[in-house]
């Protein structure tokens, strides 16, 4: 399972909010390339970069800070935050982006998405899926729709891709820990393998998603926890790529 480090930016700088309130931001960098290479050195296998900007403003606004960080790291990024059309999509794959996350797009445009899957590979785009209480959330969290995160989660595999990235967005910034049974449901009904985001604060919580690995869980993003020190990187890396593991929620 991999740990994917996360990397949201706004204005050019590395930031966090805190249940996606942009009125609840704490800067930690001033520069995302440097933060990215900390993580790189760290033992991070893979980088999850969003542009809150874009995700806001509904185009990709810090293609500067997402190039910094391609110049200075060598491990894989995926990116989301604002990305709507075809020309984002290939954009962001023409800078050297492994992986393009939809979001609103998803919700708003399956189509594109669908279209996406076909002409750059279902591999190399993602669809996140962000959700309060239920209930999907677009345009930089800001707007609850009233599709269930659990039937769009079912509709994506239709789509031709491979990937979602789920967040909790209740969860997300509380440092509150994960609910690991709901997610590897969720994982199981889409049939398309799941990053989970939001709350992961905790080894116990990377035991709890490895442990539904066979479920479709492969992937854990991390933010607040790493950057408030609760969670040191190298340790979340040794659970998450342990192999024959077995969590027994009994003990």
């Amino acid at each position: 399972m991999l740990i994917l480090p996360a990397i949201d930016i706004r204005g050019g700088k590395c930031v966090r909010l805190t249940q996606g309130d942009f009125g609840k931001e704490k800067i930690y960098s001033n520069f995302p390339e440097e933060q990215a290479l900390k993580w790189q050195e760290g033992g991070a296998r893979f980088l999850h970069v969003v542009d809150l900007d874009g995700a806001r403003e509904g185009a990709p606004t810090n293609l500067f800070a997402v190039k910094k960080i391609l110049e200075n790291v060598k491990i894989p990024i995926e990116v989301g935050g604002g990305i709507r059309t075809m020309d984002d999509i290939e954009t962001y794959l023409d800078l050297g982006v492994d992986r393009v996350i939809l979001g609103s797009a998803a919700v708003e445009n399956p189509e594109l998405v669908k279209e996406a899957a076909e002409e750059f590979g279902g591999e190399n785009i993602a669809v996140g899926v962000d959700a309060r209480d239920g209930i999907v959330a677009v345009h930089g969290w800001n707007d609850l729709g009233v599709i269930k995160a659990e039937n769009l989660a079912m509709q994506i595999g239709d789509l031709g891709i491979s990937t979602m990235i789920y967040t909790d967005i209740s969860r997300d910034g509380m440092l509150g820990g994960i609910d690991a049974e709901h997610l590897a449901d969720l994982a199981k009904k889409s049939g398309i393998s799941l990053i989970a985001s939001g709350g992961i604060s905790s080894l116990e919580d990377i035991r709890k998603l490895k442990n539904f690995e066979s479920a479709g869980i492969i992937g854990a993003v991390i933010g607040k926890a790493l950057y408030e020190n609760v969670l040191d990187l190298s340790e979340a890396v040794k659970v998450a790529e342990e192999e024959n593991f077995f969590y027994d929620k009994k003990n």
